[in-house]
């Protein structure tokens, strides 16, 4: 490439530390796009004549077809996805080959392939996203009477749907798909025609290569255009957040699975056993992607740290943006699919989480609405309802024990509809605030899902 310059040719060492084909190749698809877009301009711009683009477009898809053939061979000298593209195509076509990187630099090149590649990559993992909310209502359907304690610090608080539970999840992922498709809209201008740092005397429409390539606009500062990887930075944050979510459910689906809590059982097809002890019935799923939430977060944070010394414009650093791109979209999209999949195959044990709900101090804080509603500040409320919490605890009594003229003793609110109050159903049924947890509420937020997941 540059041997009209140097007299001495790059060391063997060098090559090998500086050589990125060995991970770019993916780019392939999206730089023979990318050149075909550009050698249109060319031909506007009076660069190369009409049959020269033909054959160069030829030759472009010829190359493609033989990569996706596996019969391309991939040469570490060249050093990258673009040099061994355009190299192959020069000796295939001749000099009309050599004319095609006229107005361009590898600079603003690559940074179009990846604008391309994080474009088809967004449109994947949302595909994928929306995947594991659908599997995740249905899991819900299957098991929309079911009730389970909800927790805060890992304690049972208040009654839940198993179905809402597992809609929190739904309803984070749905973040997660607006946040991927907000970047997409971001990342959707077109870099090519910047040149390495100040554009090209040699000018090319820059608006028809972006209509060739389906890009809403094109760059207006040609120096950030070839250094900027915001695009991608935001992009792992949402992989990395999404990984956070995956993780968390994770969490939940591990310790659901435990002896001690037993509310799930797993699918033998998405669990492993131990090879020494034949009891075991491991759900590796769900702890691998509690692990590769890590990767996720630590592709993120070595990028912003590659980027946060760097000056104008393009830097051989920013060669290290691909490798933590490439792996949190294969990592991520390996994730969300193998989850959902497991997630298709758990079952509810209803009788382990009615017997968890079935702990009557989950309605302790039922208790307090009630002298509320009755008239009692709930400050006040409050403190009777710990004060009677600790009196069944010194007593050995449950709320369902004790009479109403033990109530009393507590407070002269209460009277003998307390008692009517100490149902699990009727609790729920009683929460009816907008996002809460009733059937009522549940079964509509399960039909709203429905309709939009069947988009």
């Amino acid at each position: 490439m540059w041997k009209g310059r140097f007299q001495q040719p790059t060391s063997a060492l060098v090559q090998r530390y500086g050589e990125s084909v060995s991970f770019d190749w993916r780019l392939y698809e999206h730089d023979i796009r990318g050149s075909i877009a550009h050698s249109k301009a060319l031909v506007k711009a009076g660069i190369l004549t009409q049959d020269e683009q033909q054959s160069i477009e030829k030759g472009l898809l010829g190359i493609r077809a033989d990569i996706e053939a596996g019969k391309f061979t991939w040469k570490q000298e060249l050093e990258d996805v673009h040099m061994n593209i355009e190299s192959e195509l020069t000796r295939r076509i001749g000099a009309a080959g050599a004319k095609l990187h006229t107005a361009r630099s590898r600079n603003d090149q690559i940074a179009t392939d990846a604008r391309l590649y994080c474009r088809a990559s967004v449109d994947q993992i949302l595909v994928l996203v929306r995947s594991m909310q659908r599997a995740l209502v249905e899991c819900a359907e299957r098991n929309a009477d079911a009730v389970m304690p909800g927790y805060t610090h890992l304690q049972r608080g208040q009654p839940v749907l198993f179905a809402h539970h597992l809609l929190a999840y739904v309803e984070m992922l749905d973040r997660d798909a607006s946040r991927l498709a907000d970047a997409r809209k971001r990342l959707n201008v077109l870099p090519l025609g910047s040149g390495a740092l100040a554009g090209s005397t040699i000018v090319l429409d820059r608006v028809f290569v972006a209509q060739e390539l389906e890009f809403d606009g094109v760059t207006q500062n040609s120096m950030d255009a070839v250094s900027d990887r915001d695009f991608i930075a935001e992009l792992l944050f949402d992989f990395a957040l999404t990984g956070v979510h995956l993780s968390r459910l994770s969490e939940d689906v591990i310790l659901w699975a435990s002896a001690e809590f037993a509310f799930i059982t797993l699918s033998d097809a998405h669990t492993t056993g131990s090879s020494l002890m034949p009891q075991k019935k491991n759900p590796d799923v769900a702890e691998l992607t509690r692990g590769k939430s890590g990767r996720l977060v630590g592709n993120l944070m070595g990028l912003l740290t590659t980027l946060k010394g760097l000056p104008m414009t393009y830097n051989r650093d920013l060669q290290e943006d691909k490798e933590p791109l490439f792996d949190s979209i294969e990592t991520l999209g390996l994730a969300l699919e193998v989850f959902a999949e497991m997630v298709s195959g758990m079952e509810v044990n209803r009788p382990k989480t009615i017997a968890a709900t079935a702990d009557p101090l989950l309605l302790a804080t039922d208790l307090a609405d009630y002298l509320v509603l009755k008239g009692t500040p709930f400050r006040h409320a409050h403190e009777v309802i710990g004060k009677l919490v600790a009196h069944c605890g010194q007593t050995g009594k449950t709320f369902l024990e004790l009479s109403t003229a033990d109530y009393r003793q507590f407070s002269e609110a209460f009277d003998d509809s307390v008692h009517d109050l100490l149902k699990v159903d009727v609790a729920l049924a009683a929460r009816k605030g907008a996002g809460a947890p009733s059937p009522q509420n549940v079964a509509a937020r399960l039909n709203h899902w429905r309709s939009v997941l069947s988009e």
